[in-house]
């Protein structure tokens, strides 16, 4: 007998029904016109448009409902209603109850040919009905010893096993068997038990969101809300749709943010590695002009080398071969036999010639090789870069300060530090203008090295006999020099020196600065805390931080020192008859175009780091015979005092 017709599902009636493929919402999709269809379907009839359909944006034809042939764009954004989605979860007929001890699984009725025509049979119905039997499929019968074990009709928590439904028989039969619990078939038995007690989980306690056994139940879940594991489904069955909305939606918006963040990984990759290749690049051309630089350099050395070797050996060839001469001659007048008188008369003549042969002044040994500077323009060059590098990287890693660095580069309109002396105000003004500054110093017995002897607190000489000065922590023991008491720390000062003889230096160092530094490191100017103008017999030079520069000026017995302390400037100025000129200026100044000066190069990157300290006069007596005296400022320095 035929079957009836089987009753329409909730999803087959009106709205419910994709008019597309005529089988139950999937993903559902509503349209600007209203109708509703599966997302793959509408998607597949989009991209197939009807043709006629009306020009969209950009000359392209619009797709058109399948139902109402109401235009809609060809490129909008499908999104999934989840109000409709969730509708046709809830319209779904309820699962139908597991079986139970009442029923054996022989009892259970068949579903009929009727039956099995009424369900979907579209794809996706199809895909669950494959899962669903290979999900059956994997287990099996434990019971079950021949060549083939059956499919399991039940699982016994109990037992711990699974049965087919002949082995399931005393379980449904035997009275022993009444207290154990069947269930569907599982695949892990054992995740189903009370890891402390051993016990099916049948309980759900909500209170600690766990599934329990009965034990669990009685003893330390005695106070919380428990349900049956069955209770607890359905309430979750009914927050599911919810859920998995929630779910759909997050993962829609994980997949839009991975693929921007893939697309923002691949361009830091990409920038990065261009970057790379261009720093290498710079590297490598810097590698190459530094390669080129040094063979210059090589280059200058040797040329200044072969140049004066070539003077030197013309030189002494000439001086080999008149000391060759003469010694011939005295050997042929002392081998004269006494009684021959014509013969000694005729080589002494020779010898006599020899001697008085006009010689040629001899160039000597050259006061300054041409090549000499080479190490030293190197150095600064070292030091420079190395200076760059530091401020570049402070740059990068965030260290850096807004301060003003001179590398030495040309500027068109920049003047050389000569003319920035030469116009700064205090190397116009004359002695007048500096006496409003007079600085009144004293000479500190307890720095003053055992070869200084002191006159007072204003004279000092050196002498060849070291004197028995108490032990002190400041006094200097590898140098002879002397500091004075006073400290400089603020505004201007101004203070005059005499050199009465020797080689004397005058200068300042930071009052940190360590009197137990050795010979080449301690000495004025040698180092970075400390600079000086030095009187070494034949002209001036200035020193700082083991860096030196001539002054080619005239003698002058009273130096004049002035200290701007907030300009972070020095001043050396020669004084005669009331009248001061500009020796030396200490200051940061930029380079004329196409000049380098590696002395003003060293002041320009270290130079204002001494105005963060105190700082004290300082003199260094250089030669056996050097003497010198503080003043001579007297009745004009104490006139200017009394005015101020």
């Amino acid at each position: 007998m035929d079957a009836g017709p089987c009753p329409a599902s909730p999803q087959e009636g009106p709205g419910f029904s994709c008019p597309i493929c005529l089988d139950a919402l999937r993903d559902p999709v509503t349209i600007p016109c209203g109708h509703n269809f599966c997302l793959s379907c509408i998607r597949a009839h989009r991209h197939h448009p009807t043709p006629g359909g009306a020009p969209g944006a950009g000359g392209q034809s619009s797709a058109r409902c399948p139902l109402c042939q109401e235009p809609f764009p060809a490129d909008l954004q499908l999104r999934k209603n989840h109000t409709l989605a969730e509708l046709l979860q809830l319209r779904l007929p309820a699962p139908p109850p597991s079986p139970r001890l009442a029923m054996a699984p022989e009892e259970a009725p068949e579903p009929s040919p009727a039956q099995g025509a009424c369900r979907p049979e579209g794809p996706g119905r199809q895909q669950e009905a494959a899962a669903e039997e290979e999900e059956e499929e994997e287990v099996l019968c434990d019971f079950c010893t021949g060549g083939e074990r059956a499919r399991a009709a039940q699982s016994c928590l109990v037992c711990l096993a699974s049965f087919c439904a002949p082995h399931l028989q005393p379980h449904l039969k035997s009275p022993a068997f009444q207290g154990h619990r069947l269930v569907p078939p599982l695949r892990h038995i054992e995740e189903s038990l009370c890891k402390l007690h051993l016990k099916p989980l049948e309980s759900f306690c909500r209170t600690d969101q766990s599934c329990i056994c009965h034990l669990c139940r009685a003893q330390e879940h005695r106070s919380h809300e428990v349900v049956a594991v069955e209770v607890e489904r359905e309430h979750v069955e009914a927050q599911r749709p919810k859920i998995l909305s929630n779910v759909e939606n997050q993962l829609d918006e994980l997949g839009v943010t991975i693929a921007q963040t893939r697309r923002t990984v691949d361009l830091i990759k990409g920038t990065a590695q261009k970057e790379k290749e261009k720093v290498s690049k710079q590297f490598a051309e810097t590698a190459r002009v530094l390669s080129v630089f040094q063979k210059e350099v090589f280059g200058f050395i040797e040329d200044g080398e072969r140049a004066m070797l070539d003077e030197a050996k013309e030189e002494l060839q000439q001086k080999e071969e008149r000391r060759a001469r003469l010694m011939e001659y005295r050997q042929n007048l002392e081998t004269v036999p006494s009684t021959d008188t014509i013969s000694f008369l005729q080589e002494f003549q020779a010898l006599k010639i020899a001697v008085e042969e006009k010689i040629f002044p001899s160039t000597g040994f050259p006061k300054e090789l041409s090549f000499i500077k080479s190490s030293q323009a190197v150095s600064a060059m070292r030091e420079q870069l190395m200076n760059i590098c530091k401020n570049q990287w402070d740059q990068l890693s965030g260290k850096g300060e807004e301060v003003p660095v001179f590398y030495g580069m040309p500027e068109g309109t920049s003047e050389s530090p000569v003319s920035e002396k030469s116009s700064s105000p205090a190397c116009l003004e004359s002695r007048d203008y500096f006496l409003k500054f007079a600085f009144i110093i004293d000479l500190d017995s307890d720095t003053a090295d055992k070869f200084l002897q002191l006159f007072g607190t204003k004279g000092a000489k050196r002498v060849l006999n070291p004197i028995a000065y108490p032990e002190s922590p400041t006094r200097f023991i590898n140098c002879e020099q002397v500091l004075g008491e006073n400290v400089m720390n603020r505004g201007n000062y101004y203070w005059e020196v005499e050199i009465i003889d020797g080689w004397v230096s005058i200068g300042v160092v930071t009052e940190d600065f360590s009197p137990r530094e050795s010979y080449d490191r301690g000495r004025l100017g040698r180092n970075e805390k400390s600079c000086c103008l030095q009187w070494n017999g034949q002209n001036y030079v200035a020193w700082f931080g083991g860096f030196d520069c001539v002054i080619q000026q005239t003698f002058f017995h009273t130096i004049g020192v002035y200290l701007e302390y907030s300009e972070k400037a020095l001043t050396f100025y020669g004084v005669k008859d009331s009248k001061t000129t500009c020796l030396q200026q200490f200051k940061v100044a930029r380079f004329k175009k196409g000049h380098f000066d590696p002395f003003q190069n060293k002041i320009n990157h270290q130079f204002p780091s001494l105005f963060t300290h105190n700082l004290k006069p300082a003199f260094f007596l250089e030669s056996v015979d050097a003497h010198m005296q503080l003043g001579p400022l007297k009745k004009d320095c104490v006139s200017v005092l009394k005015r101020r």
